[in-house]
Order: C-alpha cells, then sequence, then structure tokens
C-alpha cells in the first residue's frame, strides 16, 4: 500500500472498503456542511460525493431518509431543492463533532455516574431509547435499569434526559469506592461493564489503513483528492469512535491506540483541510454564491488547523 498515489489509495479504499451511502451523507453534513453555514443545495451534495462513489440516486435517496429521520429538513426553490441540519438535531451534532476532533484523555477522579431507573419507573418505549442514547455516548448497562460511566459529560446527559423525555423520571447519582469493607476495586468495573477488544482492533485497522496515506502526503495533492482523503479519513474514524466508550485514560490497557489512532487522524486532516476547503468552496459556490467560508470552530477542530 505504501507505493500507490494518493488517487490510487482512493479508488483501492473505495473498492474495498465502500461506506454505506446515507452514513457518509451523515459525516459530509458533520465535516463539511456544518461549517459553511449548516445547509446546501442537493446539486452540491450530488458533486461533492460523485467522486466517491455515490450516484445521483443514492444521494437523493440518502437525503431523503435523513429528512425522515429528523437529522435534515427540506425546502424548495423553483426546481431546486435545498436541506439544512435540523434545529434539533444540532446538539447530536456537537456532541459528535466533540467526540471526533477532540483528543481523548478525560481525567478520571474515581467516582461513577449512574442512571438508575427501576422497574415500572417508566415503560419500555422511553426505557429503550435512553438505553440507546446512553449507550452511544459511551454508557454501559451493568443490570436492568442500571446505566453507568466514570466520566461522562453531564451537560450533555442533560440534554439526553431532557430531549429523550427521561428528564425528572429517573434517578442520576455520583458513587465512589467505599473504603474498608472489603470491595474490588472500582476501576475492575471497566472490564466487567464493556468488552474493549472489538474497539482495540478497530483503531489498529484504521491505523493501518491511513498510515500508508500519511507517509505519502506532499503538496502535489489536488484538492478533489485533499478532500477525498479528508472525508474518508473522518469517515473511517467517525464509526471506530461510534463504539468506543470514551473512557479516561486511566482506566484503559496501555498502550491505547486511540491516542496514536488519534494523532494519525490529527496529522493528516490537518495536511489536508486547506486543500480539501478550495475544493468544497467551488463546489458549494457552485450553487450559492453566498456560502460562507468555515466558521471559526472549524479550525479549531484537532487542536488547531492553521
Amino acid at each position: 500500500m505504501t507505493s500507490l498515489s494518493s488517487g490510487a489509495w482512493i479508488d483501492h479504499f473505495l473498492t474495498s472498503e465502500p461506506p454505506r451511502h446515507k452514513s457518509l451523507v451523515m459525516t459530509l453534513c458533520g465535516d463539511t456542511i456544518a461549517p459553511h453555514g449548516g445547509a446546501f443545495w442537493l446539486g452540491s451534495m450530488i458533486e461533492l460525493l460523485g467522486p466517491l462513489g455515490v450516484s445521483d440516486r443514492l444521494v437523493r435517496t440518502s437525503v431523503f431518509r435523513l429528512v425522515q429521520e429528523g437529522w435534515l429538513v427540506a425546502s424548495r426553490e423553483g426546481r431546486r431543492s435545498r436541506y439544512a441540519l435540523e434545529p434539533k438535531a444540532l446538539p447530536r451534532f456537537e456532541r459528535a463533532n466533540r467526540r471526533i476532533y477532540s483528543a481523548p484523555g478525560l481525567h478520571w477522579d474515581g467516582r461513577w455516574t449512574f442512571v438508575l431507573a427501576p422497574n415500572g419507573s417508566i415503560d419500555g418505549d422511553l426505557r429503550a431509547l435512553l438505553r440507546k442514547e446512553l449507550e452511544w455516548e459511551g454508557f454501559a448497562m451493568l443490570a436492568t435499569g442500571v446505566m453507568a460511566h466514570p466520566a461522562p459529560d453531564r451537560d450533555t446527559l442533560k440534554e439526553i434526559l431532557v430531549r429523550a423525555g427521561a428528564e425528572g423520571k429517573v434517578f442520576v447519582c455520583d458513587a465512589a469506592e467505599l473504603p474498608g469493607v472489603g470491595s474490588r476495586p472500582l476501576p475492575e468495573l471497566v472490564g466487567d461493564a464493556w468488552d474493549l477488544s472489538s474497539v482495540v482492533e478497530s483503531y489498529r485497522q484504521f491505523i493501518a489503513t491511513f498510515t500508508p496515506v500519511a507517509d505519502n502526503l506532499d503538496d502535489s495533492l489536488a484538492p478533489q483528492e485533499a478532500f477525498a482523503i479528508r472525508t474518508l479519513l473522518i469517515h473511517a474514524y467517525r464509526r471506530v469512535q461510534l463504539h468506543d466508550p470514551m473512557l479516561p485514560l486511566e482506566l484503559l490497557p496501555t498502550p491505547w491506540p486511540g491516542s496514536e489512532a488519534y494523532e494519525l487522524a490529527r496529522h493528516i486532516y490537518r495536511r489536508t483541510q486547506a486543500r480539501a476547503e478550495e475544493h468544497v468552496m467551488a463546489m458549494l459556490r457552485k450553487e450559492d454564491e453566498t456560502t460562507p467560508p468555515a466558521d471559526a470552530a472549524f479550525h479549531e477542530r484537532f487542536g488547531g488547523l492553521d
């Protein structure tokens, strides 16, 4: 793989690991569209995704499904279709961005946060929804109605409870190890709650796939190729992180491959972002000359891009 040009690597990746089309549109919405005002014309999305092997029809189908699922809102101007990030979905995009672009390394204060929903306190539909949302945020279910994480983001936890309709219906508490009673050390709870072997393997695969890209990047990279690499990088990295509970480093195996994967993603993203933005602006401004350049938050990704 190390001898492949950037274009050949892109072709190989799309052939051997073709991304799911709707998921790839989601990646573009968060990585590319959100920093440029959070809206796009359908024609622009088709232009951006065409070189990544996504046909006009598949783009239309994917966007339509994301509207149905509440991620996008649609409007029309004559025969043209315009889409914007659904305001209610913005907190979820922001949560995803914090996971993707922020360095791993949460500090652990020795305490755990528990969300408790005793039998009868909430109905089955709300219980299932809350479990899904909390598991996406890294919580583990220790028993029926008991979910835990050693270092959750409290603002995010509150937002999940409000959006799910569980505010005031479940118990949320912090707990520390009680000394002198002969209990197991709390850090051992990680091994009981999470099987990290698949996460470790996914990070190692990511590193093996994208290290050749990092080794071959140079100043001759064309804007369209830079955009393709940046998009496939974030798409692959996001897929790995979806299964990472984002635990404090003190509680993870050493060395933790997630740290190496982050540094690799950071290096490639910083090397490709400027030329990728040239391509993004050219495609978006074909349909809308008023498309703004990337916002300030974009330039703070991965600890700063400039």
